[in-house]
């Protein structure tokens, strides 16, 4: 198993992707969380903290499409430059803000401007995989299983860090760690071998009007990531609502460490999948899969049950979403890789909010917790069925192999 991650580390470039590439995106975990603490302190309100959390994560997906277009026309590593300066300046101008109670209007305008200059490291990255790895369809499959496991280390390890800010400073510190990370690790990045490598592909024209959103499959693709996102983020309204309902001592704690072993199965079994020969693993089935775990939630009696399915049915969610971060890089041209990644991003961010809203409102009525966890699960099977329709847009793709293409179903 290390011999096939081993060749992934030793590509040119594929450190600095592996470990800063992770590192620089721990904002991704924090300026939300730290946000909310900072704006909650200065105006004693939440609802006004919601909400400039809210359009900072609704102007990053809007934004990204088109920052991810301008990468595939200029490279990845200008765009990065750019916006790892632009995004630290408008978080300060954020804190500042914050700090200071500045009427909301503005605090929602600098919120605006910091999302939408959050630099495209997920879509760069994951773009610069498929690059490095073609014609290498099983290494390919390797890199982005290791980049799916290493990225749940940013849903862990930034909320923590931003607990430590908090609890030996204030919630100004943890936004400006982030700030700081973001500014650094994205530089790193940028200049790394990996994307300086990058050049322009003249096989394909640019991407004009719809883009990717006009290559066949890409549309069905979407469709699974808005029922996974939606079920991410109905799914971390859910597992609180049912600490809060079922456990009496420290509830919100519990909630906490449940969705902490979740990402554990999921890290655990994305380091696994990515040593499986088996290029074509069908998307639909995996999803299945990812939709069973979590409609078995809703039967869990008490919270070390639902511990238990969460970590077995955690490690159905990193092969599903490798396999369709792979799918991309089978479907797409190699001059729309950055822009299409974005897509998914926007999307699955999308996909989340919405989840977050609707389970927020369902889990407040009886027996809301059960159906909460019945509609995720739902969610993904609409996704699976797409994946699965026979004759459908994903149900073959090719991959190449060896410098010759091969069907493969999925």
């Amino acid at each position: 198993m290390l011999g096939q991650y081993a060749s992934v580390w030793r590509l040119p470039g594929a450190p600095v992707l592996l470990v800063v590439g992770v590192l620089a995106r721990l904002g991704i975990g924090m300026v939300s969380l730290s946000l909310l603490l900072l704006l909650q302190q200065t105006t004693g309100r939440y609802a006004e903290a919601a909400l400039a959390c809210s359009v900072y994560a609704i102007a990053t997906a809007v934004a990204s499409p088109v920052v991810g277009r301008l990468a595939d026309r200029v490279g990845p590593a200008p765009v990065l430059v750019a916006t790892g300066l632009a995004h630290p300046l408008t978080l300060t101008l954020l804190i500042v803000a914050g700090q200071h109670a500045l009427p909301l209007p503005v605090i929602l305008a600098t919120a605006i401007l910091a999302g939408m200059t959050f630099p495209p490291l997920t879509a760069a990255i994951r773009g610069t995989w498929n690059a490095m790895t073609a014609g290498a369809p099983q290494t390919r499959m390797t890199a982005l299983a290791a980049e799916t496991a290493l990225f749940e280390i940013v849903f862990v390890a930034g909320p923590m860090l931003v607990a430590v800010c908090v609890a030996l400073w204030q919630p100004a510190v943890a936004l400006a760690t982030a700030a700081v990370i973001t500014l650094v690790g994205t530089l790193i990045v940028a200049r790394g071998r990996a994307m300086r490598s990058w050049r322009r592909h003249l096989d394909h024209a640019p991407a004009r009007g719809l883009g990717p959103l006009r290559v066949p499959g890409f549309a069905a693709l979407l469709v699974t990531a808005f029922g996974l996102g939606f079920a991410f983020g109905g799914t971390g309204v859910a597992v609180p609502a049912y600490a809060t309902a079922y456990v009496d001592n420290g509830p919100d704690s519990v909630g906490g460490f449940l969705l902490g072993v979740w990402g554990i199965g999921s890290a655990a079994s994305g380091i696994w999948f990515g040593t499986r020969p088996r290029v074509g693993a069908r998307l639909g089935w995996l999803l299945t899969g990812v939709a069973v775990s979590l409609v078995v939630l809703a039967a869990m009696p008490n919270a070390i049950a639902l511990g238990a399915a969460l970590v077995i049915g955690g490690a159905t969610i990193a092969p599903a979403l490798t396999v369709q971060n792979s799918l991309v890089g089978a479907i797409m041209p190699r001059s729309m890789l950055n822009e299409a990644y974005t897509w998914l991003v926007t999307v699955s961010v999308a996909a989340s909010a919405a989840g977050v809203a609707v389970t927020g409102v369902v889990v407040d009525r009886p027996g809301g917790v059960i159906w909460a966890f019945l509609m995720a699960g739902g969610a993904v099977t609409i996704g699976a069925v797409v994946a699965l329709l026979p004759g459908g847009p994903l149900s073959r793709v090719s991959f190449t192999r060896n410098g010759e293409e091969v069907d493969v179903p999925v």
